[in-house]
């Protein structure tokens, strides 16, 4: 009989340990949870399936999610002041600092002078940090500054037009000798190009040889009329055979020898590539006759054809940087020197004139080139390009309100600068904005708000000292709106 009662004494014993156990495990757990409480669980396919036990939905095999008696309430704006601090299971303990209840293990929360759910901004949802984590939710403070961004087009590779010269002759006559006969020669300013045999030319010299000796002859008649027409007739031969691209030493070699020139050599007017030859020998030239076209290849202009839309940014005299398809070569720095004033109206863009250097004549006329363009812009608003969720027709950013809560937030957008957006309106700087992950917390707000919208309960307000904390509802079982 003894040992019975002593058996049962033991059992007794060990049940009120279990008991006093799990009570402490579950404050424990209460207090690692800040003292939340659940109020059900739902289906987050279809909020509005509810149950007052955790599991598997029946009809769609999502495991249910808890929903807290807390959530909905906004976070204490930054002037709004707190009375006193009460447990959220003992309304009655009440605390002057925030701490837990040494009673119950539950953190204390804060008691507002006013009601907090009215600073929440319309549309706001709170999300948990834990779910925060699970879906990859990462934050961005909104900056202000300078942003850049390139621009980068074709180009093609042109002769500098002001660099183009062409071989002419002043007087009729035949090709004798041809010293440049072959096109992309490279010739040198002076260097002699054809000899022209020219019956006028040679007409013109034995002139100047007759003005000459009538100019001594008369040099010795006591009339200074006579002497001065004589230099005068000397002059104008001269004159004539200097308009006719004579060179002052051929004329002087004439007067010397007293012999004309037979055959007239033409030179280079400037150095350069011969990009075109249209000289022959024997052949008939006339002042129309074009005989060689010279191009010079030190500099050149690259054409580059830059949509409408960056128009406005390229501006005369920009500097831009020019590369080659193989990337062989360093870059080589151009400047804008004109914005052609039509656009295409079959590739709308428009035609941007760059002036650069060519050392080694890397560049060829018609090669074509990369462009970029540098475009520097005033200071802005810029986020993460991620953190805009552009679908068409509107543009939000979920902005950071502390403690969880997230505002959906309509913007205007601006340009893109490498991976920033600018932001015109609907932002200012250091606020902070969700930087990934939002696509899924738009698909959270959406969700919450249909939710609202079909019946759900809504979120309860923290407790005030005129309202007390609303109580749970209870739901027996699962249950359909």
């Amino acid at each position: 009989m003894k040992l019975l009662k002593l058996l049962a004494v033991i059992v007794l014993l060990a049940v009120t340990f279990a008991g006093g156990y799990v009570l402490r495990a579950t404050r424990h757990a209460n207090a690692q949870a800040g003292g939340r409480r659940i109020l059900y669980y739902v289906d987050p396919m279809h909020p509005a399936y509810k149950s007052d036990k955790p599991g598997i939905a029946p009809d769609c095999g999502m495991k249910l999610e808890p929903v807290y008696a807390d959530e909905g309430a906004a976070p204490a704006p930054a002037a709004q002041k707190v009375l006193y601090y009460r447990d959220p299971q003992q309304q009655d303990y009440k605390s002057d600092k925030p701490g837990l209840n040494p009673e119950t293990g539950n953190t204390l929360e804060p008691v507002y002078a006013t009601p907090a759910a009215s600073s929440l901004p319309p549309g706001a949802i709170k999300i948990s940090p834990e779910r925060q984590q699970l879906i990859g939710v990462t934050f961005a403070t909104v900056e202000t500054g300078g942003a850049s961004r390139a621009i980068r087009t074709v180009g093609k590779v042109a002769a500098d037009e002001t660099r183009i010269g062409h071989v002419h002759t002043r007087i009729d006559g035949w090709i004798e000798k041809v010293f440049v006969d072959f096109t992309g020669a490279v010739v040198q300013k002076g260097q002699p190009m054809l000899t022209i045999y020219s019956p006028e030319m040679l007409a013109s010299q034995q002139e100047l040889l007759l003005a000459e000796r009538a100019r001594d002859l008369m040099a010795s008649n006591p009339l200074a009329s006579a002497s001065q027409h004589g230099d005068s007739l000397f002059e104008a031969a001269k004159r004539r055979l200097q308009l006719w691209d004579l060179s002052e030493d051929q004329i002087q070699q004439v007067l010397r020898t007293g012999q004309p020139i037979r055959n007239i050599t033409v030179h280079a007017p400037m150095s350069g590539f011969i990009t075109e030859r249209n000289a022959y020998p024997n052949q008939k030239v006339t002042p129309d006759s074009d005989l060689y076209t010279i191009t010079d290849l030190s500099r050149v202009w690259i054409m580059a054809d830059v949509f409408e839309s960056d128009i406005m940014a390229i501006k005369g005299g920009q500097v831009a940087h020019v590369t080659f398809a193989n990337g062989s070569a360093p870059p080589i720095v151009a400047r804008v020197t004109y914005v052609q004033p039509q656009v295409d109206p079959m590739t709308r863009t428009l035609q941007v004139r760059l002036e650069a250097v060519n050392p080694a004549m890397r560049m060829k006329p018609d090669m074509f080139v990369s462009v970029e363009f540098g475009v520097a812009t005033t200071p802005q608003v810029t986020i993460p390009a991620d953190a805009l969720l552009d679908t068409g027709d509107r543009q939000t950013v979920f902005v950071d309100l502390g403690n969880g809560y997230l505002e959906p937030r309509a913007v205007v957008a601006g340009e893109r600068f490498g991976d920033r957006v600018a932001i015109k309106s609907g932002l200012s700087a250091g606020e902070r904005v969700v930087a990934s992950g939002t696509f899924l917390i738009d698909s959270e707000s959406q969700l919450k708000a249909a939710a609202k919208g079909m019946g759900a309960p809504k979120s309860q307000p923290g407790p005030t000292p005129e309202t007390p904390a609303a109580k749970a509802p209870k739901h027996e079982g699962h249950s359909r709106d």
